[in-house]
């Protein structure tokens, strides 16, 4: 496969930093609000977002993480068995705006998996969706994201890949890797 970068470190900070920033426009205070990363690439980004929520004065936001493997509908047809991760989401979602996170947003069937499993926390009020990246035609279902970081346009074969180290999680960047079979 070849490579080719679509964020680079900086431009990743840039990213998340203006995501944090459309958030506190759109839910202020955050006394009705709970970010919800979507296990396992989304809890990394929920990470990055809380810590940068923080050095901006919006300290204890709440949120959880959320493992969508058993809401899967390709779960019984894979060949290697799923590792599911863990749900730790301690607060009740009744009547909260809750915003999923994660990293790409592909066909969105993950997305529709995260709206049957958050059901069992509560019915929220609304469901919202920021993704870092969007992959726009590759969606299966009529999803997309209320806060992007970019998008991009790939072929089916194609992976979008975002590199993560360190701790807290510092973005290496993310990239698109091109598949080298049928075609340019």
């Amino acid at each position: 496969m070849k490579s080719r970068a679509l964020l680079t470190a900086r431009s990743m900070e840039i990213t998340l930093h203006r995501l944090a920033c459309q958030l506190i426009e759109n839910h202020s205070d955050f006394s009705e609000t709970v970010l919800i990363g979507l296990q396992p690439r989304g809890s990394v980004v929920l990470q990055r977002l809380l810590a940068l929520l923080e050095s901006m004065g919006h300290p204890g936001v709440a949120s959880g993480v959320l493992d969508i493997t058993f809401f899967r509908d390709d779960f019984r047809r894979r060949e290697a068995p799923l590792e599911p991760s863990k749900t730790k989401i301690e607060v009740l979602l009744e009547g909260k705006k809750v915003v999923f996170v994660d990293d790409v947003l592909f066909t969105g069937r993950s997305v529709r998996s995260a709206m049957d499993a958050v059901q069992s926390f509560g019915r929220p009020a609304e469901i919202e969706l920021l993704v870092l990246i969007d992959r726009r035609f590759s969606r299966e279902l009529p999803i997309q994201p209320d806060y992007l970081g970019q998008q991009v346009d790939s072929l089916a074969g194609d992976r979008v890949a975002v590199e993560w180290e360190g701790a807290p999680p510092q973005c290496n960047g993310v990239y698109l890797l091109k598949s080298t079979h049928g075609g340019a």
